[in-house]
C-alpha cells in the first residue's frame, strides 16, 4: 500500500495497483508523444516543407533532445517544492508546444514545438521516477519498474495504428490533438489521487546550488554513473530504431499498412520481457540479468551484422525476428539499469533522476542521429550501431564489477 502523511498527521492512502498504474499512464504520455507520429512523418513532414528523410527524423530525435535538458531543470526543482507542482507546470510547457506543433508552418518551427514538447513531458518523466523511488529501493523497486514498464509499453503497441487512424480520417493534425486529451485525463487523476511523494524531512531549500550539490553527490557513485551510461547506450540503441523504423518498413520493404502492426508487434516483445523481469528480478537479482542480456544483445546484432554484411536486406520475416531478438533483451535492461543507477541515490532521488535522464537522453541522441544518416537502403547500419552499443555496454559491466 501507498502511506502518505497528509498535514494534519493522518495516513493517506492510495493502493500500489493504483500508484502503478498512474505511474505508468505518465510515463505513457512520453510514449504518446513520440509513436503515433511515426506513420505520419511524410505528411508532416510535407507539411512543413520537407521530404528529407534525414529532416523527418528530427521530429524524434529533437522531443528526447528536449526530454534530456528538460530533467535538469525539473528534477532539482521537484526535490525543493514537491513531485506534484513539478508534473504540473511540465503540463503547461507540453500543452503550449503542442498547439506550436499544430500551427507550425516550416520545419525549423516545427522541431522547436517538438523539443519545447520534450521539455515538458520531461517533469511526468523523471518525476514519475522519481516518485518510484520516494516508496521503493533494490531489486524491490526493479521489480515495480517493470511492472510501470509493462502497462507503459502498451501505449508503443497500439500507438502507430492510432496514429495511422488519425492521419486517414481527420489530418495529422489530430495526432496532437489526442496527445492533449490522453494528458488532460491522466492529469486530473493525477491531481484527484496521487499524494505527494517527496517526505517535507527529505525537501532541500532551492538555490542554484542544488544542481552543483547534486551533481558532485551523484559522481560520488561510480555504480550510479556506469549504469547511467550503459542506459545511455540502451535508450540510443532503441531511439535509432524508432527514427528509422518508418524508413526501413515503408520505403525499404514497401509495408506501408502494415508498418503499425509490426512496430506493435515488436513494441509487444519489449512488454513481455519487462512483465518477466518484474517476476525474475527478486529471485535472480538486477545484475545478473543485466549481464545476461546486455550479452544476448550484443551477441544478435554481431550475428545479423556477419549474416548480411554487404548484401541485400533479408526475408522481412527474418528481420523481425532479429529484431524482436533485441527488443527482447532491451526490455530486461530498461528498467533494471536505471534502478541500478538509483540505487545509491535515494536520498537525492529528484536531481538523481534528472542527471540519470539527462545523461542517459543526451548520449542517445547523437547515437541515434549519427546511426540514423547512415540508413539509406538496407537496415544493416542499425545493427552495426546495436553492436557498438552492445559491447560498449559490456565494457562498461565489466568496469563496474572491478569497481565493486
Amino acid at each position: 500500500m501507498n502511506l502518505e502523511k497528509t498535514s494534519k498527521g493522518s495516513i493517506k492512502v492510495t493502493s500500489q495497483l493504483e500508484f502503478i498504474l498512474l505511474m505508468a499512464c505518465l510515463m505513457s504520455i512520453v510514449a504518446l508523444s513520440i509513436d503515433t507520429i511515426l506513420p505520419a512523418l511524410k505528411p508532416i513532414g510535407s507539411a512543413v516543407g520537407t521530404t528529407n528523410a534525414n529532416e523527418n527524423q528530427l521530429l524524434i530525435t529533437m522531443i528526447f533532445l528536449g526530454l534530456g535538458f528538460g530533467q535538469l531543470i525539473f528534477g532539482p526543482i521537484s526535490d525543493s517544492f514537491g513531485r506534484k507542482p513539478v508534473v504540473y507546470i511540465g503540463f503547461l510547457v507540453f500543452m503550449l508546444a503542442s498547439f506550436l506543433c499544430i500551427a507550425a508552418s516550416n520545419i525549423e518551427v516545427m522541431v522547436i514545438g517538438r523539443i519545447l514538447q520534450g521539455i515538458g513531458l520531461s517533469a511526468s518523466r523523471s518525476i514519475s521516477i522519481a516518485m518510484i523511488r520516494d516508496r521503493f529501493e533494490g531489486d524491490y523497486m526493479a521489480k515495480i519498474m517493470s511492472f510501470v514498464v509493462t502497462i507503459f509499453i502498451l501505449v508503443p503497441i497500439i500507438a502507430p495504428t492510432l496514429g495511422k487512424f488519425l492521419l486517414d480520417n481527420y489530418g495529422w493534425e489530430s495526432i496532437f490533438y489526442s496527445q492533449l486529451i490522453f494528458g488532460i485525463l491522466v492529469l486530473i487523476w493525477f491531481w484527484k489521487r496521487q499524494p505527494e511523494t517527496l517526505p517535507e524531512a527529505y525537501k532541500k531549500k532551492f538555490s542554484t546550488a542544488i544542481f552543483i550539490h547534486g551533481t558532485k553527490e551523484f559522481m560520488k557513485h561510480k555504480s550510479a554513473v556506469i549504469f547511467t551510461l550503459i542506459s545511455g547506450l540502451a535508450t540510443g540503441s532503441f531511439m535509432v530504431f524508432l527514427s528509422t523504423s518508418q524508413h526501413i518498413f515503408e520505403v525499404q520493404y514497401g509495408l506501408v499498412d502494415e508498418f503499425p502492426y509490426i512496430f506493435g508487434a515488436l513494441a509487444f516483445s519489449v512488454g513481455l520481457a519487462t512483465f518477466t523481469n518484474g517476476t525474475l528480478v527478486v529471485k535472480f537479482g538486477m545484475r545478473r540479468l543485466v549481464n545476461i542480456f546486455v550479452l544476448l544483445f550484443s551477441l544478435t546484432s554481431l550475428s545479423y551484422t556477419l549474416l548480411f554484411y554487404e548484401s541485400l536486406n533479408p526475408d522481412i520475416f527474418i528481420l523481425i525476428c532479429f529484431l524482436a531478438v533485441q527488443f527482447f533483451s532491451v526490455g530486461f535492461l530498461f528498467g533494471n539499469v536505471r534502478s541500478l543507477a538509483m540505487q545509491p541515490l535515494g536520498h537525492i532521488a529528484g536531481i538523481g533522476a534528472a542527471i540519470n535522464g539527462f545523461v542517459s537522453t543526451i548520449m542517445a541522441v547523437p547515437i541515434a542521429t549519427f546511426i540514423g544518416g547512415f540508413i539509406d537502403t538496407t537496415a544493416l547500419p542499425l545493427f552495426i550501431g546495436f553492436t557498438c552499443c552492445g559491447f560498449g555496454s559490456l565494457l562498461l559491466l565489466l568496469f563496474v564489477k572491478k569497481s565493486v
